[in-house]
């Protein structure tokens, strides 16, 4: 399982049936797919990665996979933060709103969903410290 850090930058694609979707990226795409079931999310890497499961080759992107949900169902780019508490706060200053608030991330780290001011969905990421 790559460290909390490969997942700063990634993208996540909502299923409907999670073998149908896993088994379609596998075969077209070669993503590799694996399940993280305490969380209810599949771990995706698109690429080649290094031992701390960061792409080791540029165009590479790696995220997950997670059942799709009302709020949910479209593709996502997440993007990294330092502090998500901070960055939802500046979104809804600035005409954005929170789709899904702050969640544990198992002991990763936090993530949470948003709208910007255009009406597009993105996911924030915060790792954990230490």
């Amino acid at each position: 399982v790559p460290e909390a850090d490969a997942w700063e930058q990634s993208l996540e694609v909502p299923y409907d049936d999670v073998d149908r979707a896993a088994s379609f990226y596998r075969e077209v795409f070669g993503w590799q797919v694996q399940p993280v079931p305490e969380l209810q999310y599949h771990f995706v890497t698109t690429g080649p990665v290094s031992e701390e499961g960061m792409p080791t080759e540029p165009g590479f992107i790696n995220g997950g996979m997670f059942a799709r949900q009302p709020n949910l169902a479209q593709p996502v780019i997440t993007i990294g933060v330092d502090d998500i508490d901070d960055a939802l706060r500046q979104i809804e200053a600035r005409g954005g709103s929170v789709v899904e608030p702050k969640m544990q991330g198992g002991d990763m780290g936090f993530a949470a969903y948003f709208r910007d001011c255009e009406g597009n969905l993105l996911g924030l990421w915060q790792s954990a410290s230490g």
